[in-house]
């Protein structure tokens, strides 16, 4: 974790998200597990309208606030894909949800307290999110 524009060469944005004081967490079509919303910024966009983009594609979210938390550096691999980039991540309180278009990547959307057990990104999602639990606080 380091603080908020620290870093550059941004290639991912994520997003913890709350709806109803519950936290949201995606499960897309391809795996078992579950995440937090986010993904790879596209050419030409920055790290927040990448933010922006990912928590209404996987979630289905329309009216939120968003927020940065801190710059970011994971490293490791997926499924096979290495994933190690530079990234931001936001803290954004959802206040309306659309339903998710059966095209879309994501299967399912889980609202929990804490985190599932089985998480996509174990490590990243462990070692954040009680620095979301603190935002989240402070936004209520």
């Amino acid at each position: 974790m380091y603080p908020i524009g620290t870093l550059n060469g941004y290639k991912f944005a994520d997003i913890f998200a709350v709806y109803e004081g519950k936290w949201i967490f995606c499960r897309q079509k391809v795996r078992t597990t579950w995440e937090n919303p986010g993904g790879f910024i596209d050419s030409g966009e920055t790290p927040l309208e990448a933010a922006k983009r990912e928590l209404f594609e996987e979630t289905g979210a329309v009216d939120f606030d968003i927020e940065p938390l801190c710059d970011t550096w994971i490293y490791g691999e997926v499924d096979g894909v290495d994933i190690s980039a530079r990234g931001q991540t936001y803290f954004a309180k959802v206040h309306t949800l659309a339903n998710l278009p059966e095209e879309w990547e994501m299967e399912q959307l889980c609202f929990v307290d804490t985190p599932p057990l089985n998480l996509t990104y174990p490590e990243y999602t462990r070692k954040m999110f009680p620095l979301a639990v603190q935002k989240m606080k402070s936004a209520l």
